[in-house]
This record gives structure tokens, C-alpha cells and sequence, in this order.
């Protein structure tokens, strides 16, 4: 078996869970199959690190040892990487230290950054990517709160703000934090097949997998909140119970208003109009349903509230650009054989 170094880039300033959450992923999948990866971790110049969050971090060496921008490879270096000193997954985490990018970093990404078999960032390591010039051309993602900075700064990338994850060739790049995991997963699933990577999502008590296209926020989370309590517990009410009756009028009875000042409201306070909420609410619900169950489309129907597969399917062609059970065939992934 083919063994895959993965090299993870450590600085001042990272987010540990970015470091930390494909780590444990790709040290789980080498649990389960011993020799599939031999994790590594490396610094500029070799010296512990501190976190965002107030952690040290101590590499396995220093960059050195896999040569400066331009310049041999250090002998002595500790990452044993092999002869050739080039990984198979090169990730670059995110925190706030990409803010302020130490050039010689930038510089070393940009000479070793296009040897790597696989090159992945997590969170703003995008931004650090970017800098070096491996985004160029390519369709990105990163954290939503940074997805108009890296557009702004990188023209030459096409930044798709909505993802978790964006695979573009040799090149993965994920959204915020926890998405790093998500990425790792969908990698030892593709090294490795979705057994092993099942066995390990279940040992991080974790799903499986999100499918990459799932937008960076559900619909509880990219709506705001709203300010009144009757409000929000229409809002609670809506997302546990997609099946009812999810009228303007029953909602506003719900909240002891009359229909015409509800709907005001509850646009001004969370930013939507009630019935566009309930579509989103009805879509992620039929989706996760679609992911995560071998329930007919006709029971999901029922469901999500839409009464009849044809309903569904015309607001999932709406919403998504595809019918549900091309959704499912994309993005449920099939079972493992015993």
C-alpha cells in the first residue's frame, strides 16, 4: 500500500481546530489501516507555535527540511518525508495569523506549494494560498466572513462564498473551522473508500461526510434571529415541524397577531418573508432526509411539507438547479457492501 505523507504548515497566529480536526482524521484512517498515512508538521524555522486560542503547538521540524524558496533541502531535517521531501497532502490551516502572512512562508508555499500531489487549506489558509498564486484560475472557498476579502485581494480567483468545501483539481480548499473535517473525510474516503473513512467518522462521533456543495449555514443560522420572543418560537415551530401547516395565517395565530402584521415583522426581524423561510426550511429538511435516510421520495415529500414528489421536485429544480433524486444519487453516498 501506497503511503501518503501529509504535511500541515504551523504558524503564529493558527486555529487549532483547523490543525487538529483533518489531524485526527487522517491519524484515525492510519489507525484503521496502519501504513496509509504518516502525518507530519513543520514551522518556518522550526520553533513551537501559539494558537489563536492560546495553545502551543510544536512541529515535527522546520520548512528547511524540505528546502528554502529555491534552496536545497536540509539533511538534518526531521520531517522524514523521503528522498524526494515532498508530501502527497499539503494543508495549510487558517486563523488569524493570515492576516499578517510572514513572506518568507508566503514564498516557500509558492516554490513547494505546486509539488505536493494534494494541495488543501482549511478555513482562511485559502488566503495564504491565494498570496502565493495556487488559487489563480481556480474556484475557491473559505470562511464566510472572508470570502469578499479573498475576492477582493485575488481577482484571479473565483470565490464561491456558499460551500463547506471546493475541490478544484489537485486543489481542495474548505469553509470555517469545523469544514476541515468535513474535507479530511471526503479525502480518506477518496484514498481510502467510505468504510474506512465511516469508521473513523464514527469514532469522532461525527457524520460521514457533508456533501461539499451544503451551504456554510443552515437556515436557522444564516437567517437572524429574531428580536421577540413570539418570533422566534415561530421560527423554532417551523423547523420542527416542516409538515404543518405553515401559512402566513396559522403562523401568525401562532404568534397572536393578525397576518399582515406578522408577516412585517417577521421580515424586518429576520430578514426573510415567512414564506421564503419555510421554502429554505422545507429544502434543508428534504435534503437531509435525501442524505441521510433510504426513505422513498414520496414519504420525504410528506415529510418536508410539500404533500407530493412533484412538488418537491419543483422546489428542489428552484432552489438547487436539480430534481431530488439526481440530489440523492449525487450526494448520498452508497453503502458499504458486507
Amino acid at each position: 500500500m501506497r503511503q501518503r505523507t501529509v504535511l500541515v504548515l504551523l504558524f503564529d497566529g493558527v486555529q487549532s481546530l483547523d490543525v487538529t480536526g483533518p489531524v485526527e482524521v487522517f491519524a484515525g484512517a492510519e489507525t484503521a489501516v496502519p501504513g496509509s498515512y504518516r502525518i507530519r508538521t513543520a514551522s518556518l524555522d522550526g520553533a513551537p507555535v501559539r494558537t489563536s486560542s492560546g495553545l502551543t503547538l510544536v512541529p515535527d521540524g522546520t520548512l528547511a527540511a524540505l528546502g528554502g524558496p529555491g534552496g536545497p533541502a536540509d539533511p538534518d531535517g526531521r520531517l522524514g518525508l523521503g528522498e524526494e521531501a515532498a508530501p502527497h497532502t499539503l494543508l495549510v490551516p487558517g486563523g488569524v495569523g493570515t492576516r499578517d502572512l510572514d513572506p518568507r512562508l508566503v514564498e516557500w508555499l509558492r516554490v513547494h506549494g505546486p509539488r505536493a500531489d494534494r494541495l488543501v487549506s482549511v478555513c482562511t489558509g485559502a488566503i495564504a494560498l491565494a498570496a502565493a498564486g495556487l488559487l489563480d484560475g481556480r474556484r475557491a472557498t473559505t470562511h464566510w466572513a472572508y470570502c469578499e476579502t479573498l475576492a477582493r485581494d485575488h481577482p484571479a480567483v473565483e470565490v464561491d462564498p456558499d460551500p463547506i468545501y471546493v475541490r478544484d483539481g489537485p486543489v481542495a480548499t474548505s469553509a470555517g473551522v469545523t469544514s476541515g473535517i468535513d474535507l479530511a473525510l471526503a479525502l480518506v474516503e477518496e484514498d481510502l473508500g467510505r468504510r474506512t473513512a465511516l469508521t473513523v467518522a464514527r469514532h469522532l462521533v461525527v457524520f460521514l461526510r457533508r456533501p461539499g456543495n451544503q451551504a456554510q449555514f443552515s437556515v436557522q443560522l444564516a437567517a437572524q434571529t429574531a428580536r421577540r420572543e413570539p418570533l422566534r418560537e415561530v421560527q423554532q415551530w417551523i423547523t420542527e415541524h416542516p409538515a404543518d401547516d405553515l401559512s402566513v395565517d396559522a403562523l401568525a395565530a401562532r404568534a397572536a397577531l393578525s397576518p399582515r402584521h406578522f408577516a412585517r415583522a417577521f421580515e424586518a426581524e429576520t430578514g426573510v418573508t415567512p414564506g421564503r423561510y419555510v421554502d429554505q426550511v422545507r429544502v434543508e429538511h428534504a435534503r437531509r432526509l435525501l442524505e441521510d435516510t433510504g426513505d422513498g421520495v414520496e414519504e420525504i415529500s410528506r415529510a418536508s411539507g410539500y404533500g407530493t414528489p412533484e412538488a418537491m421536485r419543483r422546489a428542489f429544480l428552484k432552489a438547487l438547479g436539480t430534481p431530488p433524486a439526481e440530489y440523492r444519487r449525487r450526494f448520498r453516498p452508497a453503502p458499504a457492501h458486507r
